[in-house]
Order: structure tokens, then sequence, then C-alpha cells
């Protein structure tokens, strides 16, 4: 029996061409140099990483919700905290008035006193309250499906040793241990068939080099979420340039982050195709930021703009700048 033509022209399709293929995505979005950054894998299942910041009159869990809300989610899965400071945990409050959270990520209790301290676990816990909350350990998998996470670091714990010697950290050096809640949070690896993503969240200097050196326990990834906003007290060479990653994230604010010396280093990095950046780091003038099409926000004060990134299992992804409409796409290596 003769197939019709159009059967015909579907069987010779490539796989991959007879139906869309579905992409793990991650959106990064503008909380004005805090974090909000979502990810939604090809099963629907979300992951959101922290929550911005307080106050504003609800602006950093409204630009959370719009973003959700576009990717067609009505809820959140999992909420990841990386650690309790008022730019990442502090607008948790006002997100679960917009949008139910059903489970909670962690790295156990908040190491720092005092009053603020005190307020930010508090409204944590509260909002914990409302769901299934979990504390991690750094090695131990984070539940999501359609993609792979492990805890790297957590609670001043990192992944435990292993991997090739990294030749960079030969007379590396160190800063004062840091005692705040920085240096205790939940990063995290996201693998997703070849492509990788790490988000180290506010990890500083010294935590960053352990997990460097002598050994790389990394490796190289595809997309680099700039630790700490880019700011120098974290983002040491050793770290950045051995994990070698195809492009940089930059989750700086205007007047925050996006630090000269800590900018170029990531531009520096071996292989770096690109880095794109949430704002235009005043500090930084042309010389130390990404050019116009790579920034999702040229203004002090941004409008809840967003960069996309879309990715699949061959490693090949997309980033997409919300402001202008420009995309670039990486393919597969």
């Amino acid at each position: 029996m003769k197939l019709p033509s159009f059967l015909c022209a579907l069987f010779l399709l490539p796989a991959g061409l007879a139906a869309a293929e579905k992409t793990l995505d991650i959106y990064f979005i503008d909380v004005e140099g805090g974090q909000a950054t979502l990810i939604i894998t090809p099963e629907k299942q979300s992951l959101l990483v922290d929550t911005g910041w307080p106050g504003f009159e609800d602006r950093d869990a409204d630009r959370i919700v719009k973003t959700a809300k576009k990717a067609g989610l009505k809820k959140i899965d999992h909420l990841l905290i990386t650690h309790y400071h008022r730019d990442h945990v502090g607008g948790i409050s006002q997100l679960l008035q917009k949008m139910p959270v059903v489970n909670f990520l962690d790295h156990g209790p908040n190491r720092e006193t005092g009053l603020p301290a005190e307020q930010l676990m508090n409204a944590y816990l509260k909002a914990a309250a409302t769901g299934q909350r979990l504390s991690l350990k750094a090695g131990e998998k984070i539940p999501l499906k359609g993609a792979d996470l492990t805890a790297v670091s957590s609670d001043g714990e990192l992944l435990p040793a292993a991997g090739t010697a990294n030749p960079l950290c030969a007379g590396a050096a160190r800063k004062a241990d840091d005692p705040t809640e920085n240096a205790r949070s939940l990063g995290f690896l996201l693998t997703f068939g070849k492509f990788t993503f790490l988000d180290l969240g506010d990890l500083t200097w010294n935590k960053e080099l352990d997990l460097a050196c002598p050994a790389n326990r990394l490796g190289p990834i595809s997309v680099y979420l700039t630790t700490h906003h880019g700011m120098d007290a974290s983002g040491p060479k050793e770290l950045v340039h051995a994990l070698r990653p195809r492009v940089a994230i930059m989750n700086n604010g205007s007047k925050k982050g996006g630090s000269p010396s800590a900018w170029q280093i990531v531009r520096s990095s071996p292989g770096l195709e690109d880095l794109w950046q949430l704002h235009y780091a005043l500090a930084g003038g042309k010389e130390n930021n990404a050019p116009d099409a790579f920034l999702a926000d040229t203004a002090e004060f941004g409008t809840g703009n967003y960069i996309k990134l879309s990715a699949s299992k061959d490693g090949s992804f997309t980033v997409f700048n919300s402001r202008n409409k420009f995309s670039k796409t990486y393919a597969a290596r």
C-alpha cells in the first residue's frame, strides 16, 4: 500500500523534528541585585531559587509571579533558599501570598544571630510550614523530575573531594574566613543530558577555593551563574577558570555586584563565549560591562526584564533577552 505523501515526509524527518523538542528552561529574573532564578524541566516541574527582596510594594514577588505565569505555572513545586539574607529570602512572605509553594529546600538553621536574622528565619519557617521542608547536605540530590540536581555546598560543607588536579591552584591566595550566611550557601550543579548549570548562591572566596583546589570537584560546565552577584568577595579565578563555562550569567544590580575585578575574572575565563548581565553595572564603565545586546536592563532601576535560557539534552542552548528580544544559540559540542 502506498502511503500518502505527507506521511512519507513525516517518516523522513529526523526524530527531533517530528515533534517539538522539550527543553529545560531557566529564567533569570531581575530582582535588583538579589536572586530569583526559575528552573522548569521538560516535565513542567519547577524549582525557584530564592525570592528576592522584601518590600518595594511587592516588586520582586510580582516579577517572579509574572514570569512564572508566563511560563504556564500555577504553583512552585520546589523553592530552594540558598541562604538567609534579605536579598535572597526576604521576599518569601510576599511570594506566598501570590502563588503557592509545595516543597521548601534549605541548608538548615540560620547561623547568624540578632533580631534581623531571627526575623528572616521566622518568616522562612512560617512559610515552610505551609508545605514540606527538606534541609540538604552537600552531595545529596535535589528531588526534581526531568533533571539531576546535586547540592555541592551546604551549611559550610562541600561536595566530597574528587576530581582532577587543578594546575591553577599554585600560589592561590586565600582571604579572611567569612563567618556569615554567605559561606553557608546551598549551591547546586544541575545536569540535563550534556548541559550543566552551576549556582553557588553567595558562596564566598575560601569555600570556592576549596571546591577548586587542589582538585577541581565540579569539572567543566556549560553555564555559570556568577557567585554573589559578581562581587569581588567571591569568584576566584582558580574556580571560575577551572569551570571553563561557555556562558556566564551575572544577576547583578546597577549598584550591586558587577565589580570590575570580578567581571574581568569571569570574562577572561578560558573558553567563555559570552557574559550576560541583568543590569549594566555603573561602577564598571563600558570596559567592564557586556555589550548592550547582552544586558537585560541598562537603567539604574529595572522594569522586571529577564534572561531566559532554554537547554537541550545534546548540550546546545539558546539565551534570550526579554528587553530587546535578542537571542543567541550555542551549538552542541
